[in-house]
């Protein structure tokens, strides 16, 4: 039950405290599934809580997040139920003795704190030498608040000025390369623009490696600013020719890129990846409706789920407090319990009153979410009627996040209505979300594509 939740309610994925707990860092170790079978649980601080994901290097999969982590002085409980998976230990050191259980199988696991974690390369993650400089560098917004961590990477001839291109990421904290699951997309990208004559600038998100800022109550609105302030920091870079600077985003940053370019004289072209053109609201129903359908759920089902989601999205979107948003869904969820067949209730994990609750629970997290509760309530619509920059929009063909065809026509029509001389959308055939040439086009298989981007 929390796992569907957990998976419908998403859209596409800290600072280190004083004093750190002895558990961060990464751990790894091996368990004899028939074959050795290696793990890696590398686990985060941050404002003194613990969090973390879990590789399995073997099965080429990275990034797995986990639920939560509690310890004591010498114990830790690391829980991911919402894919079957625990692990209990205790440590010492530089060593944690536990059990690993999934889906009723427990098996011993030893855990040694390392350095040098097994990593999994994709192949088209650049390795240097490169034939252009890259530098790491930081900046500040216009009243010192933040503080970003970045990478500029340019052509390596500097008697001439080049265009320029800052990335921004999807949703969820992500860091410079829009690390998920193995794959560094921005790092390809960069690499590729790069390479063809573009400064390159990819930043930390608000709260994300070297970048300061508090992202717990950060909505699409201050990531939009983080953005802005990039864009004033390339324009104070010799490099740069301040004429033809433009913004490449994925996802969330595809929304983010209109936001910034139609309040701004000073952005030339932005490239859209994926990013919404329609009403968030119509975008999730969308991407709900996908994402069920293939994970196998009949569509019958599925069309049945999608009327109760609509109508607790209309709470997330109109409730004026977490008590109101509660009563008005739990009286929704009764309306569909009485109007869908037994069938459908039980394929979508609605089996009892227990469950019914959890589903509850999971939908009122959304509401009391500001970055959510700001996102389902958005309309990329006014700020790309308001462009008049070049636009070039991209959507893969058989992306379930962002589905292409309403996406694109949702884009060209405000286009349309613009002040942009010069625009393209296009959609690619066989992509996913990320781009990558797929085969089940899951959002599972992402981690398991050699292929970064196409």
């Amino acid at each position: 039950m929390t796992r569907l939740f957990a998976t419908l309610l998403a859209v596409a994925i800290g600072a280190n405290a004083n004093a750190q707990s002895p558990l961060v860092g990464a751990w790894e170790g091996s368990m004899n599934v028939g074959q050795e079978l290696r793990l890696v649980f590398r686990i985060q601080e941050a404002n003194g809580k613990l969090s973390g994901t879990m590789d399995s290097p073997d099965q080429k999969v990275t990034g797995i997040p986990v639920s939560s982590i509690t310890s004591t002085a010498d114990s830790v409980f690391i829980d991911m139920s919402n894919i079957g998976i625990t692990y209990a230990g205790k440590y010492d050191n530089m060593a944690i003795a536990g059990v690993f259980k999934q889906s009723g199988m427990s098996l011993p696991l030893e855990l040694k704190k390392t350095a040098t974690p097994t990593e999994i390369v994709k192949p088209q993650t650049p390795k240097p030498p490169f034939t252009y400089t890259s530098e790491d560098v930081t900046f500040t917004n216009a009243d010192k608040s933040i503080s970003y961590g970045a990478t500029i990477s340019m052509p390596k001839m500097i008697d001439r000025k080049y265009p320029a291109v800052l990335l921004v990421t999807g949703s969820g904290p992500q860091n410079r390369d829009e690390e998920i699951m193995g794959h560094k997309p921005f790092a390809v990208i960069a690499d590729y623009l790069t390479n063809r004559g573009y400064v390159v600038l990819r930043v930390d998100d608000r709260g994300v490696g070297q970048t300061t800022g508090d992202r717990s109550n950060a909505t699409t609105a201050d990531f939009a600013k983080d953005a802005g302030a990039a864009i004033d920091y390339l324009k104070t870079r010799k490099e740069v020719d301040a004429k033809r600077i433009g913004i490449l985003g994925h996802s969330e940053g595809g929304m983010i890129a209109p936001m910034v370019a139609s309040e701004r004289k000073d952005i030339d072209f932005i490239v859209l990846l994926a990013g919404p053109g329609v009403k968030i609201t119509e975008l999730m129903e969308d991407q709900n409706a996908a994402v069920l359908k293939s994970s196998g759920l009949d569509e019958a089902v599925v069309n049945d789920y999608i009327k109760l989601y609509r109508s607790v999205e209309q709470v997330i979107i109109t409730a004026n407090s977490t008590q109101e948003a509660r009563n008005r869904m739990q009286q929704a969820l009764g309306a569909w319990q009485k109007a869908v067949p037994k069938t459908s209730q039980d394929a979508v994990g609605i089996t009892d009153e227990k469950a019914a609750q959890q589903m509850i629970d999971e939908f009122a997290k959304v509401y009391e979410n500001k970055w959510y509760n700001y996102f389902m309530k958005a309309d990329p619509q006014p700020y790309l009627q308001r462009l008049s920059c070049k636009v070039l929009a991209l959507n893969g063909e058989k992306d379930i996040q962002v589905l292409a065809k309403p996406n694109l026509e949702g884009i060209r029509q405000a286009l349309m209505k613009s002040k942009s001389k010069k625009w393209e959308t296009e959609e690619l055939p066989g992509l996913n979300h990320l781009f990558q040439a797929c085969k089940t086009c899951t959002s599972q298989e992402y981690a398991q594509l050699d292929e970064t981007i196409s």
